[in-house]
């Protein structure tokens, strides 16, 4: 019976040494699955996984398995769960390198790292070239329609592969309409402005007029003074916005352009036209709500890309002149 149980007890020694060691070995084949190199892509240098807004970890570690970027949904579903990651995992769209270890993808996911989409809208551009630039992103869904001239805030956007082009207009709407009120509310007093939607309409006049920052405020004060005064705005952009809705008209305006009795005629209908011609960014809005106190009523290409102001109409006249002068030379030089 000794020596039986004694053999017993080196039987069942080494079946614990046998299975501590398949314990180790499987634990050091977990820690290399996750640790070590990941799967390589099944074409080029990256893969791209969509992870759907709402998806637990489960739904996530096998979206991963499903994409070929990790080796068991198990293991990393464990390892989320015990590191603490699992309520961190965010949706949205990732680029995973080949052979990316499971440790760098969960990091990745923990901290968001998704793939940046943006789309950017210049200062003065119309709603038109703004639906043009949303339609024009190919991981958007769905179909827009134009919003209204002047409603959206010109700025660098991010978006995600599967958002619907109509929520991405909504937020540039929501932007302008939270800038728009921040700026009217801390607006200098006084101005012949009836409305935060006629701020946007000068607005949009002085960012088509001049793309010199310095001079933004001084043309806003132009304008204000000549409303003050009963004046035309006589501004050529309006013009142009009337004929083409603000894409580029290709050649100078004609004589019968100017005399037309249209809308958006500021040489001939006093006051602002109906709608703004553009989209103006923030700088433009604030020269508008504070414009630089001058008795400049006029101004004119000076040549340089900036503007010669002028008090009175003969001051005007002269720089005009001036400006015709510069004209003739540049033709002149063109066609030798």
């Amino acid at each position: 019976m000794t020596r039986r149980f004694r053999l017993s007890r080196k039987a069942a020694g080494g079946g614990a040494l046998i299975a501590l060691g398949l314990a180790l070995l499987v634990g050091l084949a977990g820690v290399w699955s996750y640790a070590g190199p990941g799967p390589k892509a099944q074409a080029g240098s990256t893969t791209i996984v969509l992870l759907e807004k709402g998806s637990g970890v489960r739904q996530i570690a096998g979206a991963l398995k499903s994409a070929g970027v990790i080796s068991s949904s198990g293991l990393f579903e464990i390892a989320a769960r015990v590191s603490g990651a699992a309520a961190d995992l965010k949706a949205g769209e990732y680029q995973v390198a080949s052979g990316a270890s499971m440790a760098r993808v969960l990091a990745d996911i923990r901290a968001g790292k998704v793939v940046r989409h943006q789309i950017t809208i210049p200062e003065g551009w119309t709603s038109g070239m703004a639906l043009d630039a949303v339609n024009a992103e190919a991981v958007l869904t769905g179909a827009a329609a134009e919003p209204p001239e002047g409603s959206i805030l010109p700025d660098t956007y991010d978006v995600q592969r599967g958002e619907p082009r109509e929520a991405v207009i909504a937020r540039m709407r929501a932007a302008r309409d939270a800038l728009v009120a921040e700026l009217w509310a801390g607006r200098e007093p006084g101005l012949p402005l009836a409305s935060a939607e006629e701020a946007v309409i000068l607005a949009s006049i002085v960012e088509k007029e001049t793309s010199v920052a310095a001079e933004r405020s001084r043309v806003a004060g132009v304008f204000i003074n000549r409303l003050r005064a009963g004046m035309t705005l006589g501004s050529d952009p309006t013009i142009i916005y009337g004929l083409t809705r603000g894409r580029p008209l290709g050649r100078g305006i004609r004589q019968s352009e100017l005399d037309a009795l249209t809308p958006y005629n500021s040489y001939k209908v006093a006051g602002l036209p109906p709608t703004p011609i553009a989209n103006p960014g923030r700088a433009s809005l604030m020269a508008v709500l504070h414009p630089l106190k001058t008795d400049d009523l006029y101004f004119v290409a000076d040549g340089t890309g900036g503007h010669a102001f002028a008090e009175t109409l003969a001051e005007h006249e002269s720089n005009v002149a001036r400006w015709r002068a510069i004209e003739r030379e540049r033709a002149a030089g063109a066609s030798r």
